[in-house]
């Protein structure tokens, strides 16, 4: 005859309960079972359903009752009027919840999440909330959810007032300052370092930057050149069609581009692609604290990697102004052919009669200054780059947006002294 099977005693968790009654202004909220993740939660809105409801039926009877001593106020004595006062007191008194946990099995974040929420409802109905008959851990877990919960939007800070911004950008622009200030100082002495044969730079590196500088750049250059002589020569074409002088393009064409244009394309054209290069990849090596590795084997910044591009641009934006002038004067050229009529061999010499050794002079000091204008604001904004992802970008930003500004400041102020020291004659 078989066994008889054995009984095991293992019942079902129970599963998670809140039920609340509403007694005297006092709410008890029971809670029962085993609150776990897995489970299904009750939800907080049916204790805010109840809540409303004893919130209403408190303020009826509170109401009820102030008319009721009203009525009898008038016909009562002082002992009379102060016992109906204390009477309504209490009925006034303002609603409060608490807890009852006897019956709660075990529990996890589950439970804290829903006594957060608990909480929460009551402070936004201005209800007590007692939460002194839950469990230890529990409350602690409560405590530490209350110091990291986010803060209220209507408490957020307005930030600061007119008068403090005006302060902080006064401070921004002082330490502003006070950087770039030091940055040419050390800038001054990497370049004496240099002169002397003392600076610390990697030559075959120099050669690096010289080729991405320049031979790499000569696309760009070559269309955006090419292009701008061309619109100079139509639009001198036009104008100048109207007196017969169409020959006069060349002379247009040829001034423009060697005096002004092929240095001030040349200097925009580097400051968007070579400058903003140096910015982003000296902000890399500030956000990857390769500069401060530098600085501590005791290798200058300054010398080891904004001296090489320095030097760089200097040399290769003259060499590149010099390649735009003849694209521009091409460009301008195949205009004065195709639509003016004017032949190569004629265009080509009225060129070469227009411009005299001093324009092109003017040009080449330009380009100069602006090439050390790219690769200065390049290093200067890579070097004040913070230390996150998005400060690359913004020193990319700043520095394209810093190297052309000074570009055409530089060009206004250069073109008084050219004229000054009867250059441009």
């Amino acid at each position: 005859m078989p066994p008889a099977p054995i009984a095991t005693d293992n019942p079902a968790p129970a599963p998670p309960t809140a039920r609340a009654d509403c007694t005297d202004q006092r709410i008890l909220l029971h809670l029962a079972g085993r609150w776990r993740l897995d489970q299904r939660i009750p939800e907080v809105s049916e204790v805010a359903v109840l809540i409303d409801h004893a919130g209403a039926d408190s303020a009826k009877t509170a109401d009820r009752v102030s008319t009721e001593n009203a009525r009898r106020s008038g016909s009562t004595d002082g002992a009379d009027s102060t016992d109906a006062a204390e009477s309504t007191d209490a009925t006034s008194q303002p609603l409060a919840l608490s807890f009852e946990t006897s019956a709660l099995s075990d529990w996890d974040s589950a439970l804290v999440t829903y006594v957060a929420d608990i909480e929460r409802l009551c402070a936004a109905r201005n209800i007590d909330c007692d939460s002194s008959a839950l469990p230890e851990g529990l409350r602690s877990l409560l405590k530490m959810a209350r110091l990291t919960a986010a803060p209220d939007e209507s408490t957020h800070d307005r930030g600061p007032s007119f008068l403090t911004r005006i302060g902080l950008d006064i401070g921004d622009l002082v330490r502003s300052t006070g950087e770039i200030m030091a940055f040419f100082g050390e800038g001054a002495i990497a370049v004496r370092h240099f002169f002397a044969g003392r600076a610390r730079y990697r030559r075959s590196e120099l050669w690096v930057i010289i080729q991405e500088s320049g031979a790499d750049a000569l696309p760009i250059v070559s269309l955006v050149s090419f292009l701008v002589g061309m619109i100079l020569g139509y639009i001198g074409d036009q104008q100048l069609a109207q007196f017969g002088a169409r020959i006069y393009v060349a002379d247009l064409v040829g001034l423009a581009t060697v005096i002004q244009m092929g240095a001030l394309i040349t200097g925009i054209v580097l400051a968007g692609r070579t400058g903003a290069a140096f910015a982003a990849r000296i902000g890399t090596m500030q956000v990857n604290e390769e500069i401060d590795a530098l600085r501590t084997f005791g290798i200058p910044p300054m010398e080891f990697l904004v001296l090489p591009r320095m030097v760089a641009l200097i040399l290769m934006t003259p060499l590149l102004t010099l390649y735009a002038d003849l694209l521009g004067i091409l460009g301008g050229a195949f205009v004065g052919t195709l639509v003016g009529g004017v032949t190569l061999t004629a265009y080509m010499v009225q060129t070469q009669a227009a411009i005299g050794w001093n324009h092109i002079i003017q040009g080449l000091i330009s380009a100069t200054v602006y090439g050390a204008i790219v690769a200065a604001s390049g290093c200067l904004r890579g070097m004040q780059c913070g230390r996150s992802a998005a400060a690359v970008g913004e020193a990319t930003t700043s520095a394209v947006v810093t190297a052309i500004v000074f570009i055409v400041i530089a060009a206004a102020v250069l073109t008084v002294i050219f004229d000054a020291i009867g250059l441009s004659g």
